[in-house]
């Protein structure tokens, strides 16, 4: 059984790549990356290595020939649902038996800014008859990741989505559920709605109080002041407003999805928040 990950170089991949490595032989794994160059470590270390990239259509069904079970990781610029298509459809021509897909919670009926391409790319694979688990991610704790660190620096725990909740888990997690799915031969669901346990930003902030040992003060603002905010700071102009719907959507509850889908998959409980929040800290 031959497995491959795309954006094996990307932060979810490479951990995804990591957890397989641990789990099945190495000659299983394949990845398919834009610059083959940044791989080389996993080429030393006996992975089959392939040049494939989404905007390319043309490479992708010789970067997956031979592949029998494939993870599309998500892409994260560009005309997502044109290149997850053309990967999808790469598949189909390489005669692919499988594919896991990175999805988004709640994908198809949420109305979060990110859901739309998630959900267009579930319809392609619906329509390609290629066996298929979604892998519905919510989010990850290294999200905060500026918040949290600023917050233990000294400035307000700045947030702007209210009492909306999240299912934060941490990034290794999202990979080794991604990584039992490809090589699980056999899946009882073919959606995994992958959420921890709902939170508020309060809540989280509470948390990293606690591992900090140090009081962190939560200041509520309006979406739009938070865009300000950033655009203040240095963010790029056209990134503000998608930011600032992003927010929105967790304001008005899109990720608060409960599902025990997640350890069921990992086979184990969650990574304890705190785990994830102390690292990110010492980094």
């Amino acid at each position: 059984m031959k497995l491959l990950v795309t954006g094996a170089t990307g932060q979810l991949g490479a951990l995804v790549v990591q957890h397989l490595l641990k789990k099945v032989s190495v000659d299983q794994i394949a990845v398919s990356v834009r610059d083959p160059q940044k791989a080389l470590h996993l080429k030393e270390a006996g992975v089959d290595v392939r040049k494939g990239d989404f905007t390319e259509p043309d490479n992708l069904a010789s970067a997956f020939q031979g592949i029998d079970r494939l993870l599309i990781i998500s892409t994260a610029d560009g005309d997502r649902v044109q290149q997850h298509t053309a990967a999808i459809q790469a598949a189909k021509a390489a005669n692919v038996a499988f594919i896991a897909y990175t999805s988004v919670v709640n994908a198809r009926e949420s109305q979060l800014v990110l859901a739309h391409d998630h959900a267009k790319t579930e319809e392609v694979i619906l329509t390609s008859g290629i066996p298929y688990v979604f892998l519905r991610n919510n989010w990850y704790v290294e999200n905060e990741k500026d918040t949290i660190l600023a917050s233990v620096s000294g400035a307000p725990f700045l947030s702007p989505i209210g009492e909306g909740k999240v299912g934060w888990a941490t990034r290794n997690d999202y990979a080794e559920a991604a990584a039992n799915a490809l090589i699980t031969p056999l899946h009882q669901q073919e959606i995994y709605e992958l959420s921890g346990p709902l939170r508020t930003h309060t809540e989280l902030a509470q948390i990293v109080s606690e591992v900090n040992d140090q009081e962190i003060k939560v200041e509520q603002v309006s979406v739009e002041s938070y865009g300000e905010l950033l655009a203040s700071s240095g963010v790029p102009k056209e990134v503000v407003p998608f930011v600032k719907e992003i927010q929105s959507g967790i304001r008005d509850g899109a990720l608060a999805v409960e599902s025990n889908d997640f350890e069921r998959l990992l086979g184990r409980s969650l990574t304890p928040i705190q785990e994830g929040i102390r690292e990110l800290i010492s980094k």
